[in-house]
Order: C-alpha cells, then structure tokens, then sequence
C-alpha cells in the first residue's frame, strides 16, 4: 500500500474513533426495584446518558427520601415532625419543607370543607381501638373524636417560619405527603447531568418527568392483583396521578370492614367511594385530591376540581358506578392485548381461577427486590402461561434458571408497566391466572404446576413449584417459602364479579 493511501486511511479511522467517542449516547431507561420505602414499594424509572448517570440518580432520590422522611414522618419518633408534636404552644422554628406541608394542609382543610385534616390519626386511634375491642366506636367516642379534630392544632408565622403547636392529639401526615416527598425526589433527579427522564412510583402514586412518556395502569378496587385487567391504561407525561381507595388498608370488626380512609367531619369511615384516581400537574394535588374525592359526595369533588386547572379525575362509587372528569378520555391509552385476553376469559372460562399471595422475604430497613418470575407449566412440562417477570437487566436473567430454559426466546423489553393503585404493603403481590394459555386460549382440566422462581444479583436462589388439579374444584395450598419468597398460598376459587 502506498504510503499516501496509508495515511488517508489511517486519518479517516482516527476521525471516525474520535467522532464516536464525542457522539452523546442515546437515552436508555434504567430501572431500580426497592421494599420497604416509606412503608411501601418503591420503583424509579430513569432515562439516562449512561449507567452512572442512573446510578447517581437512585442513589440522589434515596438520599431524597431519607432526608424528608426524617423531617415529615410522623411514624419516626425522631423525625422533625414528631420531635415539634411534643413541644406545647412555643413558637418553634421549623424547617422549610415542615412549614410548607404545614401551610399545605391548612390550605387543603379549607379547600375541601375541612374534609382533609392532618388531625385525622384521632379518629383513626379511635378505630384501630375498636378493631382490637372488636366493639362498634360509641356516638359519645365519635363526637368527641369530631370535637378534637375540630380544634386548631398549629399557628405559622410566614415572618418567623415557626410553628406554635397547640394540642396533644397525634397528627397524621397520611393525605399527601408522601406525593409531596415524591415530586421533592423527582424534581431531584431532574436537576442531575445525564438524566432527561424519569417515573418515580411509591406504592401507586406516580410522578413522570422530562422526556419520559409513561404507560400507566390504573388498578381495578375489586381486582387489583398484579395481572388484573386493569380499569384504564393511560399515557401520561409531565404529570403525576395518585390512587386512593379502601381495598388494601382498614379495619375489620367481625365480618365488616371498614376503609382506613375517614372523614373527619364524623369520624366514621367513609363509605360510598372505594376508589378515586387523579391526575395532576403536581404529585401534591393529585395525592390531596384522590383522599378528598374517597370523602366527599360526587357533586362535592366535582365542584373541587372545577377550581383547579389542569386536574382530571376518575371515581369508582361502592355500586360501581364510574364517574370521570371530562377530560379524563383524553389522558387513555389504546387497550392493551392483556385487556382482551382477560375479557375474553370472562367468557371462556368464567367459573374458576387461580389466586397466587406471595411475601418477600423482609430485611431490615429498604432493600432491592430481587428478580422474580412466575408461570404455570402442564403436565409434559412445557411452559403454558407467562404470569409476571420482574427484573430490570436483561443479563442477569438466566439466573433466572428454569423460566429461562422455557421463556429465553421471549421478547423481554425490561420494562415493568407502572400500576396506580391504593398504597401497598412492601413485599406483598398477588397474581391471578384465569385459565388461559400465552396465547389466550383456555387450557383442558388436568395437572399443572405453578413455578415461582427468585434470583439476587451475586446472591442467592430459590425455585418453587406446586402442583395443582385444574378441575373446576375449589381448593387452597400454603406453600413452603424459604430464602428469597418467605410465603406462598395458592387458591383455586369461584370467580368473583370484577
């Protein structure tokens, strides 16, 4: 080769290196799974230059996250909040963000005819009592509870920034503050070099930034497993939704149960609502929101939301009505395969179903959820329906042993569709399967075995299977848990109108 050929080439090479080099990366959208996040689950979508942008972005918003926890928990005895519940009509300077929840809960009790009150843990004592004594509240508890919550608890002063606290009743921080840590933490991630989007999900309410536009599934009150057909499937993007609802916290006196959600202008629970869903440009407003319209008559929420621009609103009443703000069709997405084939098992199958409960195993403080997957297998052991696949990168899962052997062909895009839901307890999901193949075709009666696998990155393992009789015939197994899934039940039930 000519040495002024060799040159040419060797130019253009090193132009092309340099210019790969310098060329930005595309976005990736990373995902991170936590238990035991405030209480609850955490998931954190970020959409990022690079792995260390993301990395620095998870490690920001748990930063985020303890920080205003130990400001705002009321659960934390050391936390600011509950530190200021002690001190008694001193004017306590407070931080900014105590006083801002503070001024926001005073703005919201007006709004909503006193129907948001962070005094809201007197009646919720009150009740909590009765579940233990299993005795109905008397008329003279309940007034009593109405009459303390009545009562002011604080004065601010926007000169000084402190807080005068002036009773003794607890104070439940319940209504909205966690969307409130949730848009602080998103806000947080957004600031960071690298990152263009992100979905931060805390037990169900959800905020999406930037550039992300994400598919959000908003749960069904009477079935809110994982796989359930969902009410609605939504797009949305620059906005946060909330979810509130009676169906996965409350109290139970004998055979009744009662929502964890009260109205603090009689102290009982509330009733004719068991699910509200909002969405709003700020995680604030659409947490507030979603308590108050479980509260207040249909009328009433719309009268609210018709003062604030820009929110849009979704009510499921106790005898299933469905009532929606009128833009709300504007926010839906098209409905999903998963949607059909559940619709159409409604028809096919319609008498029996499979409802598997299974507990993470707990660690003390927050911890990553581990990869799971679950299927059902048929008798010659050959894969017949895909129920859940949970994991956030694609090379760990052939540690995923088994499902891999039967599933690796599968298209797995990693991403988990985000569920607004009531807020659930960490480490606990329920799946369903209603008889039909991957293919949505119902399977013939005969022997199947349910598989539920989990794998740690560099950690630890665990299959387990059980057999099952799919033949129309109720029947309930508690399955022996072990490292990584502590329990599992499984029953084969009536379907239940949903």
């Amino acid at each position: 080769m000519k040495p002024f050929l060799l040159i040419v080439i060797t130019a253009a090479l090193l132009m092309l290196l340099v210019s790969s080099v310098n060329r930005p990366h595309s976005p990736i959208a990373y995902q991170f799974n936590y238990e035991n996040v405030l209480g609850t689950s955490f998931e954190l979508k970020v959409v990022a230059n690079s792995e260390q942008a993301a990395i620095a972005a998870e490690e920001a918003a748990l930063t985020e996250i303890d920080r205003l926890s130990h400001i705002l928990s009321t659960y934390d005895p050391s936390s600011e909040v509950s530190r200021w519940q002690k001190t008694l009509n001193t004017n306590v300077p407070v931080s900014s963000e105590l006083f801002e929840v503070l001024t926001l809960f005073d703005g919201w009790k007006v709004k909503t005819g006193g129907a948001l009150n962070a005094s809201a843990g007197i009646a919720v004592a009150t009740w909590k009592k009765a579940s233990v004594d299993q005795v109905y509240p008397s008329a003279s508890a309940l007034a009593g509870a109405v009459a303390s919550m009545n009562r002011r608890h604080w004065i601010l002063s926007d000169v000084e920034q402190t807080a005068r606290h002036l009773t003794t009743e607890p104070l439940l921080f319940n209504s909205f503050v966690k969307s409130y840590i949730l848009q602080k933490v998103s806000k947080q991630i957004m600031l960071l070099p690298g990152v263009t989007g992100s979905v931060v999900n805390m037990g169900g309410d959800i905020v999406v930034a930037g550039d992300r536009e994400e598919r959000i599934r908003v749960a069904n009150p009477t079935a809110d497993a994982e796989n359930d057909a969902p009410l609605d499937i939504l797009n949305l993007k620059g906005k946060a939704i909330a979810t509130s609802g009676n169906y996965r916290r409350g109290f139970q006196l004998g055979e009744q149960w009662f929502s964890h959600i009260l109205d603090v202008r009689t102290a009982i629970p509330v009733t004719g609502v068991i699910s509200a869903t909002v969405v709003a440009e700020s995680a604030t407003d659409a947490g507030a929101l979603a308590t108050a319209l479980n509260i207040l008559l249909p009328d009433e929420s719309a009268a609210l939301v018709s003062q604030l621009p820009g929110v849009e609103y979704m009510i499921i009443t106790k005898d299933g009505q469905r009532i929606e703000s009128s833009g709300w069709n504007l926010l839906q997405a098209k409905s999903s395969a998963y949607t059909v084939n559940n619709e159409k098992a409604k028809i096919t199958n319609g008498k029996y179903e499979l409802t598997i409960q299974l507990e993470l195993a707990r660690f003390e403080g927050r911890f990553r959820r581990p990869f799971v997957a679950i299927w059902v297998e048929d008798k010659k052991k050959e894969p017949v329906r895909n129920l859940a696949l949970w994991y956030n990168k694609s090379r760990w899962l052939p540690d995923l042993k088994r499902w891999y052997s039967k599933y690796q062909s599968v298209n797995q895009s990693g991403a988990i569709e985000s569920i607004s839901s009531a807020t659930r307890s960490p480490g606990r999901y329920t799946l369903t399967w209603d008889g039909l193949d991957d293919r949505g075709n119902l399977v013939p009666s005969g022997k199947y075995t349910v598989y539920i696998e989990a794998a740690r990155e560099h950690g630890t393992y665990q299959l387990i299977k059980q057999e099952i009789d799919w033949n129309s015939k109720a029947k309930q197994l508690d399955v022996p848990g072990g490292v990584e899934i502590t329990a599992v039940s499984l029953d084969i039930h009536p379907v239940k109108d949903k």
